[in-house]
């Protein structure tokens, strides 16, 4: 395994060394794509960060989920948290929304606040307020002793319940679909359509037909993964072992059926990513792909953190 895990980080240096997700220059033209965490689940790992995606369009920057060291993934990939305009939750599992409030306090604690958007399901209200409040005597603190602006007023949240679009503007339409991650009901991919690329990203999600429709004929389908041999060897560290191993199996897409939903959408390239288990090294791309293929003959990148496609 400890072999393994070297040639991963080697792999990962090679990438860098080539380019692929060198820091970015900011004078780059058109719709970027960077991973910024591809760990799925709520523990920490050394190789993967938890699940965050940025999206430059037009230079400005979207963000989709917020996982643990997202704000520092952003800065590792050129991008301050003070530059951050816009925000995408999927839905509300820790793993997507734990750097939430530290990720924007982070941006207005740079000095340079702008006005940021954040769209979610019903709760992101409730979670803006609540992180604000828990931080309350340290903004109400600098805003009196060092003359900055209430950060209360410069995020503005937008929560829906349905599918449709969320945010339409000269630079991108995007548009929220359901999917299946039971027991949470209220969970949700995303589709950004720009004048140059088409991207989607599934958010958590079991074997779901009606995304590869949503998806269709799309340029990147960002989806999330489940390795079912390497399932095992997770479950073998946990207490909770039979509860997990259902909700996995309930709430999340094999291989197989990510091949399944990349050829029914149609879609140019397919990047896996929110990889479960995210935290074993002894998964080689080979193992993550082998059972794609077996449905899906078009382009596939095995995701890592701060790749840009």
């Amino acid at each position: 395994m400890r072999q393994n895990r070297r040639q991963f980080l080697a792999g990962a240096a090679a990438l860098a060394a080539s380019g692929m997700n060198r820091p970015l220059a900011r004078q780059k033209k058109g719709t970027r794509l960077i991973l910024l965490g591809t760990k799925g689940g709520p523990s920490l790992a050394k190789f993967r960060k938890n699940p965050a995606i940025l999206l430059l369009i037009k230079g400005t920057p979207f963000l989709v989920d917020c996982g643990y060291g997202a704000a520092c993934q952003l800065m590792d990939a050129g991008v301050g948290s003070g530059e951050l305009r816009y925000i995408f939750i999927t839905h509300h599992h820790s793993d997507h929304t734990l750097e939430y409030g530290p990720l924007i306090y982070n941006g207005w604690a740079t000095g340079l606040p702008v006005q940021i958007d954040a769209y979610g399901p019903p709760g992101l209200k409730q979670m803006t307020r609540a992180f604000f409040e828990y931080m309350k005597f340290d903004i109400d603190t600098r805003i009196a002793d060092e003359g900055r602006p209430d950060l209360r007023k410069l995020l503005t949240v937008h929560e829906f319940t349905g599918p449709g679009v969320v945010l339409q503007n000269d630079g991108v339409k995007v548009t929220a679909a359901f999917v299946r991650h039971p027991p949470i009901k209220q969970a949700y991919a995303y589709r950004f359509d720009t004048a140059d690329r088409s991207i989607v990203i599934s958010g958590d999600t079991a074997y779901a037909p009606q995304l590869a429709e949503f998806a269709r004929g799309t340029d990147v389908l960002v989806h999330e993964v489940m390795y079912l041999p390497g399932i095992e060897t997770l479950l073998k560290r946990v207490p909770n072992a039979e509860r997990l191993r259902q909700h996995l199996i309930a709430s999340h897409s094999t291989t197989e059926d990510v091949g399944k939903v990349a050829a029914l959408a149609g879609v140019q390239t397919l990047v896996l990513s929110h990889f479960v288990p995210g935290d074993d090294p002894s998964i080689t791309d080979e193992l993550w792909t082998e059972g794609v293929r077996k449905h899906f003959r078009g382009r596939i990148i095995v995701g890592k953190d701060l790749m840009e496609i």
